[in-house]
């Protein structure tokens, strides 16, 4: 026979982990043994504030669960405070420690909480603490990683200016050379368990039908000129040609969530990196059907028939004024267009066993025409200068329409503008893709823009470059630091827009950066007390879809003389 002996609140750290359970635990006899059973469990807190709120709910709930048909003279809400008083008197903590004299207070610290607030608890619930191997062993290391991943969403600079910036704004103190350690513990291992992590967070998290992946490559380049395996001289896209690169290619969907990464030597040509790419993807995730859209770098003859050969659907951007010239008449003879709606007009044509796709869009060819048109007239105006003849003599941008007159004269083509106004608001598409439509495909490589989005995320947003590590290893794990504070700042992206409305990542970050936490010292008392900001709207609205409990009333930290050291509030 089972008797049930006593009941009580039960605080259960959870491994490796700040996060902290708190559960309503009933003592169970059976026999001479005696076990313990889950009655109810009440929430999960991350920072003391919500573990004391969900210790008074777990008291509350507990009593009435004894009462059962009892009736209470005071109700058990208010049974369950005074018990909590109670404990906290014992503490040394009472009402009198809250009246103070604002003379007497000083600030410390102003620290900056909401990043660590919101996606701290995404880090942990999205499983990046398990990047590193054995993270139950490398608490520090985790941590470490962590606060390294956020410091980069926060203000993408090096990591010794990370760790400066950590410990005057965020309350946090990290060791630089351990940083460094932690960093070699990103080794291949743990990049595979963060790109899978990753992944199956895209697939699970969201809901997000993987189905159509976006690719493209950029390149990294570094503050040092020596080549490795991994480092090497290549073309530039941001036309730097003395420093080493490497080759990063970006796997998305198209809300522009990530699938995954590969970093390839700085010299390979990009279209080289796509096959090794889908195959590795397809082989891992045992995707049965997906449809790869890639911008115009990718579509060479070896590409094609490598994709065709695995079986992958792809859609590709076609480079309309490097096909054959019969192709390039059709594609310019108006008769070949039916109307689309909204301006656009649509042609189709068979292009080496594939469909070839042209949109004609109105109000991209009036774009196209005022474009060269400006740059036109910038090129005019220089002329007039007669600067040195040798800075027109290449052929980058609009100086392709100028052309040397004699000796020493340059001017405008008039026949090369002609010409290529024939080709304004024409864009084309090529794909194996069957079953879809013409419109269905060129709304799916519209959408490539996302990909480009998301480059300017971790170019700009993350500034992944340039890269000042050197050593092969450290620059893997500087991607990979990269990488997971792209994929915290998309997932977040990606909720609040579903949830509440499109915020970009830096509009998000202003509104977490403002969340703070003033640090207030009474010098009279010795007391320490947290003082919360208020929060913004959006900000609000963030903590609302992530269940993240923040009050604005001031707290006490600590009644002791110093403030431990590298505590976050």
């Amino acid at each position: 026979m089972l008797y049930y002996i006593c009941m009580f609140v039960r605080v259960k750290q959870t491994p490796n982990s700040p996060r902290e359970s708190v559960q309503i635990v009933q003592s169970v006899r059976k026999g001479s043994t005696i076990s313990q059973k889950i009655v109810r469990h009440i929430g999960v807190a991350y920072d003391n504030d919500e573990l004391e709120k969900l210790k008074l709910l777990a008291e509350s709930i507990k009593l009435k669960l004894e009462a059962q048909q009892q009736m209470f003279l005071i109700p058990p809400e208010e049974i369950a405070r005074k018990n909590l008083e109670a404990k906290a008197k014992r503490q040394g903590i009472t009402e009198e420690d809250y009246e103070v004299n604002i003379k007497n207070l000083e600030e410390e610290q102003r620290v900056v909480s909401g990043i660590h607030d919101v996606y701290g608890k995404l880090f942990h619930e999205l499983g990046y603490d398990r990047v590193i191997k054995n993270p139950a062993r490398h608490k520090a290391s985790v941590k470490m990683f962590e606060n390294i991943v956020l410091a980069r969403i926060a203000n993408p600079v090096s990591k010794r200016a990370s760790v400066h910036m950590l410990e005057e704004n965020f309350g946090v103190s990290l060791n630089l050379e351990n940083v460094y350690r932690m960093m070699d513990k990103l080794d291949n291992g743990a990049i595979e368990r963060l790109k899978n992590i990753s992944y199956m967070n895209t697939r699970r998290l969201y809901r997000e039908k993987v189905d159509v992946i976006f690719y493209d490559c950029t390149t990294l380049y570094f503050e040092a000129f020596g080549e490795d395996e991994l480092r090497g001289h290549g073309f530039s896209k941001d036309k730097k040609f003395n420093e080493v690169q490497v080759l990063l290619a970006l796997l998305v969907t198209k809300e522009g969530l990530p699938v995954g990464y590969n970093l390839y030597e700085g010299g390979m040509y990009e279209g080289h990196t796509l096959i090794p790419a889908l195959k590795e993807l397809k082989a891992k995730y045992e995707i049965d059907r997906v449809i790869f859209v890639a911008d115009a770098g990718m579509l060479n003859k070896e590409n094609l028939a490598a994709m065709e050969a695995e079986s992958l659907e792809y859609i590709v951007g076609a480079r309309l004024k490097n096909l054959p010239m019969k192709l390039q008449k059709q594609i310019l003879n108006q008769e070949n267009y039916v109307e689309a709606g909204d301006g656009h007009k649509v042609a189709r044509f068979d292009y080496q066993g594939r469909k070839l796709i042209v949109n004609h869009s109105a109000k991209r060819a009036k774009k196209d025409a005022k474009d060269r048109e400006r740059a036109l007239e910038k090129l005019k105006v220089k002329l007039a200068r007669k600067r040195n003849v040798k800075e027109y003599l290449n052929n980058c941008g609009y100086k392709k329409y100028l052309e040397i007159e004699g000796e020493a004269e340059i001017g405008v083509n008039q026949s090369k503008v002609d010409a290529d106004s024939k080709w304004d608001g024409l864009h084309g598409i090529v794909t194996n893709a069957r079953e879809l439509s013409n419109e269905e495909a060129i709304n799916q490589y519209r959408n490539l823009w996302q990909i480009e989005q998301a480059f300017r995320v971790t170019k700009h947003d993350l500034k992944v470059r340039p890269v000042f590590h050197w050593k092969p290893r450290r620059v893997k794990a500087h991607i990979a630091i990269a990488f997971t504070a792209y994929s915290l700042v998309r997932y977040l992206e990606y909720g609040v827009k579903l949830q509440h409305i499109k915020l970009s990542p830096e509009e998000i970050r202003r509104n977490l950066i403002g969340v703070q936490t003033s640090i207030l010292y009474d010098k009279s008392k010795k007391i320490r007390y947290g003082l919360p900001s208020r929060l913004s709207k959006h900000a609000r609205k963030i903590y609302d879809i992530l269940e993240i409990t923040r009050h604005c009333t001031p707290y006490i930290i600590e009644k002791c003389s110093a403030l431990i050291s590298g505590k976050r509030i």
